[in-house]
């Protein structure tokens, strides 16, 4: 079984090695002391959400933080080509479905997109606070998922801002229900970054669809059925993962 993992600043790992001791408290220590019941002699993974992956092993425990003894450290290195998924608002907490997903099935960065059909509309303090929502699903993804580096969450983009993001991107997708091509069927570049777009519960508008045609976007399909916006995403990014990384 693979060890639980715990984030922490990149200051707090900085310059670990074998044999020094580093201190878990603040939510991540009293999780692990209180919730998890983490006992003196477990091994624990620890990483700053950047690649650090440190293992230690814990010599005490109080209320509320850990003391743990290194014993083994490394750097996973950065993924390439990177998955990016834009992620259109979607209503009833689909979004957040699709984020925490996308983040075990391997994204390395989420976009979230005021499409024209998206009801959800961020602004002011509500957008505030869904953007807070959405980067702690991508916290809890990641320790969940063991990984060390966290995906990026990126602003909020529009139409516009999107399709500068495609005509920057090594390769972009944009996932359709009436597209000829299988995602399947594409080949992905060596390098850079690998775009798709998923659309609200009403799709992808006509006007916003030939936006990033013309940026470059490749229109696609998944397979013979129809997903919801909270699935597509992860499941396009398990069959990027599957050509490019899960082998």
């Amino acid at each position: 079984m693979t060890l639980p993992l715990h984030l922490l600043t990149g200051e707090a790992l900085a310059g670990r090695g074998v044999g020094d001791v580093v201190v878990l408290d603040g939510p991540e220590g009293r999780h692990a002391a209180t919730v998890r019941r983490t006992r003196v002699g477990e091994r624990l993974l620890l990483t700053d959400g950047e690649g650090a992956r440190v293992e230690a092993r814990v010599v005490a425990v109080d209320a509320a933080s850990l003391e743990l003894e290194v014993v083994a450290v490394a750097t996973d290195p950065a993924p390439n080509p990177r998955f990016v998924l834009v992620q259109a608002l979607a209503k009833h907490d689909r979004d957040e479905q699709a984020v925490e997903a996308a983040t075990e099935c391997g994204v390395d960065e989420v976009v979230p997109w005021q499409a024209s059909r998206s009801v959800v509309r961020w602004r002011g303090e509500r957008g505030d606070k869904a953007r807070r929502t959405w980067d702690a699903v991508l916290v809890a993804a990641t320790k969940q998922s063991r990984r060390t580096r966290r995906p990026v969450l990126a602003p909020t983009a529009t139409t516009a801002q999107l399709a500068a993001r495609v005509r920057g991107a090594a390769a972009a997708y944009v996932l359709h229900e009436d597209a000829p091509t299988p995602l399947a069927s594409v080949s992905l570049p060596a390098a850079g970054d690998v775009v798709l777009v998923v659309g609200p519960e009403g799709g992808v508008a006509p006007e916003e669809l030939a936006a990033l045609e013309s940026a470059g976007a490749s229109v696609v399909r998944l397979g013979g059925t129809v997903l919801r916006s909270s699935s597509a995403g992860p499941a396009a990014l398990a069959v990027l993962s599957a050509m490019a990384r899960w082998r």
